[in-house]
Formats: structure tokens, sequence, C-alpha cells
């Protein structure tokens, strides 16, 4: 299982989609394989298949007040944070222990190291209307991401609206832009402002449309990483489907070790507790189960479940 993990990783690190295809054996075991493309043949012959894109990147230009809770709520949310700034004092991981990479660079020339793709997340959040420029010019003038924002006040943002018109970069694509950066919820703190931001970016990555015909896996990119890196006695619990109302969608993993302890969630509380001890059952075996569990009790029940809705869990335990 640990090479199946590692070799997704490495496919999704190169910046390429990749399926992940699981077969059960006539015996109560999986076989699993990784595809660097849907459509091949071999994805026919999966019992369970599940559609990963590279992980995004959150992108934060500058390093100031809102600059601290936007990367550290957005690691949470699942993006792996880089953050730049010119100031040593700013640009360091005392400051920011949650992102993925920091550049102490300028922002003239970030750019060159960041190599911008489509699958990325930008916020411009500098200290100075001449670096936002520095920073929107290279954004405009490259690789269009999937989001980009800059902070301003409305007055602000129509004048580099203008400027950058003027400079010949184009309407449509200075429109693609985010400003005023985040959704209007009368932020006024920096943590405020940052969940503004947010709330922004998730709804842009949830109406962004899938390059596959099925829907992308719900992903935890760190329980990834530890499956690509986990040895010894575990089970790995994967949501295969749901219906209704459920806390996670397919794809969602979460790992349970021996002595109960877990890393990662399909969606926490009374259901999550109900696969954990039955994953227990699975764990030194090498097998699999597949558990149905059902979140539609009526709510005038003592242990009813938040949820309303129904999922299909894969259960699969490691071999000693």
């Amino acid at each position: 299982m640990k090479k199946e993990y590692s070799r997704l990783l490495n496919v999704l690190k190169q910046g390429n989609p990749a399926v992940l295809c699981t077969r059960k054996t006539a015996d109560g075991r999986t076989v699993k394989w990784v595809l660097s493309e849907t459509g091949d043949p071999s994805e026919k012959e999966a019992d369970f298949v599940e559609y990963y894109k590279p992980e995004e990147r959150l992108i934060i230009l500058g390093g100031g007040h809102v600059s601290w809770p936007l990367a550290l709520f957005g690691a949470e949310c699942g993006f792996a944070v880089t953050v730049v700034d010119d100031r040593p004092s700013f640009a360091n991981s005392e400051r920011f222990p949650k992102a993925r990479q920091i550049l102490c660079e300028s922002f003239e020339r970030c750019f060159d190291k960041l190599h911008i793709t489509s699958n990325d997340y930008v916020a411009v959040v500098t200290r100075g209307h001449r670096y936002d420029m520095y920073c929107l010019r290279a954004l405009l003038s490259g690789t269009e991401p999937a989001y980009m924002g800059m902070m301003g006040s409305k007055r602000r943002v129509a004048g580099v609206r203008e400027l950058l018109i003027s400079e010949g970069y184009r309407k449509e694509a200075i429109d693609q832009i985010h400003m005023p950066i985040g959704l209007s919820i009368g932020a006024l703190s920096p943590a405020e402002i940052a969940v503004s931001i947010l709330s922004e970016m998730v709804q842009n990555r949830r109406n962004i449309v899938s390059a596959f015909e099925a829907p992308t896996a719900d992903t935890d990119f760190r329980v990834l990483e530890k499956l690509a890196e986990e040895s010894g006695s575990y089970a790995v619990a994967t949501v295969l489907s749901t219906k209704g109302s459920t806390p996670r969608q397919s794809g969602a993993k979460m790992i349970i070790y021996p002595e109960g302890r877990i890393y990662g969630s399909i969606g926490g509380g009374c259901a999550e507790a109900q696969v954990i001890r039955e994953a227990l059952k699975y764990i030194g075996t090498g097998r699999f189960t597949v558990m149905t569990v059902d979140m539609t009790k009526d709510v005038s029940e003592e242990d009813v479940m938040v949820c309303g809705g129904v999922m299909d869990v894969l259960i699969e335990g490691t071999c000693d």
C-alpha cells in the first residue's frame, strides 16, 4: 500500500492529475495501481476508482498582519502554503510555521522561483502599492492561476484597473482579479479579513470544473503523505460513495492504528467511531471490507448523527 501511495504522490507533485485504482481479489484482499491519466484500459479492471488533481498552492505575496492568519487557516483548509516577503523578520518559519515554503525574496524576482501554475491561488497582500503592481504585472504576464486577488479600497482598485488597462494588459484578464480581495462579510480584524479571503478562495475552488468526467477525490494531502511513508500495522478507511448529506465526500481517508489512534478524518462523530471499531478488526490481516454507515436516524433518537446521509466506506487492513 505504501508504494502505491508514494507513486500517486509522485505523479501529483509533477503537476499531473492521477487515478488510483483498486481491485478486489478472490481471497478478500485488494490490489492497487496508479495511472497518470484517465481512460487507460486497466482502469476498467478496477472495482473502485479515485480521481486526484495536483495539490493546490496558496501563494501569499506579503508577510504582514493579514498573511499570518491567512497562512494558518489556508493550511488547515488543505492548501500548500507559500509565503513571499523581502524582509527576513517577516519571511521566516517562526512566523509562518504552517507554510510549506517561505521565500525571502524581492517581489520583482520571486516569480522566477514560484513558477505559477493553473492550480495556484494567489493573494497579493504586500505592504505597498508599488509592490502590488510588481505582482499583478507578473501574474498577468504568465500562466493564469486558479485564483488571484489583491487587497485595497474600491477607489484604489479602480485606479489599479485603469492603470493596468493603460499599460496594455487584457481587460478580460484584469477582470479575473478579485479586487478588493475576499467576500464582503464586514470583516475588520486581520483574522476576519483572512477568513473572507479564504472563503472566496474555497468558493472558487468548489466551482472549478474537474478535468475528469467523475468528481475528484475529497483529498487531504497530509494523509496521502503519511500513507506514502507509513510502515507497520494499521488500517485505512476510504469513503467510496455518499448519498444525501454527509460530512465528507468520496475519497476522504483516515488511518486507524492498533491502539485506536487516528490520522485524518472521514467526518468525525458517531459515524467515524463506528468505522474505527470495525477497522480495528482488520489491522494486520491484509483483508478488506466495505461498510455502510447510515446517518438517517430520526432526530428524536439520542445518538442521532448531525448529517442525514449514507456513506459506503472501504476498510483495508495492512498485513504484518
